[in-house]
């Protein structure tokens, strides 16, 4: 119970910084999603109720699966390179003019005009 509450306060916190107007933000959001998606994969595999897969015990019932811990490893790679890229791109953008901040609408009017 308590992690499908973690899990549900990952997502809601990523969802709100994934809408926002800011790059950072949205990355931050997106690293949010990504834990969410690993505490649900480590819960699929029923860790609490399994032994380790290679104790001494060898009974097959009892070992714990895997392939979830391997998916996790996967998506928390594929995050972590997914931060890198967007974290670059919020780096490359932070050296250019942001001209779609203005309040004023009447401010970019005249462009290409000539006069």
């Amino acid at each position: 119970m308590t992690l499908a509450v973690l899990v549900g306060i990952l997502v809601a916190g990523g969802m709100y910084l994934v809408l926002q107007r800011g790059m950072v933000r949205i990355t931050f959001g997106f690293v949010l999603l990504g834990h969410a998606a690993n505490l649900v994969l480590v819960a699929s595999g029923g860790t609490d109720r399994r032994d380790a897969p290679l104790l001494q015990n060898p009974i097959r019932e009892s070992m714990a699966d895997a392939l979830p811990q391997a998916f996790t490893l996967t998506a928390i790679v594929i995050t972590f390179s997914i931060t890198v890229y967007m974290l670059a791109l919020a780096g490359a953008r932070s050296g250019e003019q942001e001209d779609d901040d203005t309040d004023d609408p009447s401010a970019g009017t005249d462009r290409g005009s000539g006069s």
